[in-house]
């Protein structure tokens, strides 16, 4: 049996409040998960063997990574364990969402092995029991299990859903790859943000929704890491300050290196994406910006649907 061109959604952070830290080290966090319709692609085909194997594709920089330590092939043996299915698979895996640029690419594809390989080995978790075998994975990887955008509290495994409106996001990659342990263990993070309801949150929405043309409303809150990112990683920080100059409001998701912009239209912001293309083509010196992405908000993840509460 086989699963073909399974998505495995990227996220954004709509704002990420660092509020503490327990004493096993892990950050106490407040944030919006947002999923956007930037996806890594994944095919699941049964192995009789038992066994797990994978194949990367499409990432020639992440080649060499241990298949031990791939998040795929954790997921899938994390299963296997909890379930006690003698059945095996062979994962192939394109990757579009670039490593390193705080999109949760590597969660978001732990999930979807989680989501998929209970579909086809018919091992029939629930929704609730595949988020405690996403947890250990990683604290980004429970909320792509929960297939909601969500308000997220504790180590970012607490989830309450929210409703979200129709916004489009340009997401910018800088010409850097941020590592995540290194921002969280910075000894000038703040670490000390005053908590934030969901009520807040919602009601801001409402008064400063987006209208096209028009960017300066900005985001709710901030995002505790960017100073940290922005004092460390030069190429990031100038790709912000870039952004502003051209007019719009950018913020960066998780720990970076990505920047996202949010436009009221799909068409509005495909034309700043236009915009950005034609400026790098003109520029000279060091580039500041790889790629360009034009991403519509989810509300829901793709495979929502494929588990039961």
């Amino acid at each position: 049996m086989v699963l073909h061109d399974v998505p495995a959604p990227a996220k954004i952070n709509l704002f990420l409040h660092v509020t503490g830290r327990r004493p096993d080290g892990y950050h106490l966090l407040e944030t919006v998960f947002r999923f956007v319709a930037l996806c890594d692609v994944l095919n699941f085909e049964t192995r009789r063997d038992g066994r797990i194997t994978r194949e990367l594709l499409g990432a020639p920089d992440l080649a060499d990574i241990d298949p031990g330590s791939d998040l795929v092939v954790r997921a899938a043996q994390a299963l296997q364990r909890a379930t006690g299915t003698r059945q095996g698979a062979h994962i192939a895996y394109t990757k579009r969402i670039p490593a390193g640029g705080g999109l949760g690419g590597g969660s978001s594809d732990a999930a979807t092995t989680l989501i998929a390989l209970n579909r086809l080995w018919n091992t029939g978790l629930d929704r609730h029991q595949l988020m405690a075998l996403a947890l250990p994975l990683g604290a980004d990887v429970p909320v792509f299990v929960h297939g909601s955008a969500a308000f997220a509290t504790g180590i970012g495994e607490v989830l309450n859903p929210v409703q979200l409106p129709e916004r489009t996001y340009v997401v910018v990659q800088p010409q850097q790859r941020v590592p995540t342990q290194a921002v969280f263990s910075a000894p000038d993070l703040t670490r000390n943000s005053a908590h934030v309801k969901i009520a807040v949150f919602t009601d801001w929405q409402k008064i400063n929704a987006p209208v096209e043309g028009f960017h300066e409303n900005g985001f709710f809150g901030r995002n505790d890491l960017e100073p940290v990112v922005f004092a460390r990683y030069p190429r990031v920080a100038r790709a912000a300050e870039w952004l502003s100059v051209q007019g719009v409001s950018a913020r960066m998701s998780g720990s970076g290196a990505c920047l996202f912009a949010e436009f009221a239209t799909p068409g509005e912001a495909a034309r700043f994406s236009e915009k950005i293309g034609k400026i790098k083509s003109r520029a000279g010196g060091e580039a500041v910006i790889g790629n360009v992405w034009v991403c519509q908000g989810l509300q829901d993840h793709p495979l929502r649907h494929w588990t039961r509460n």
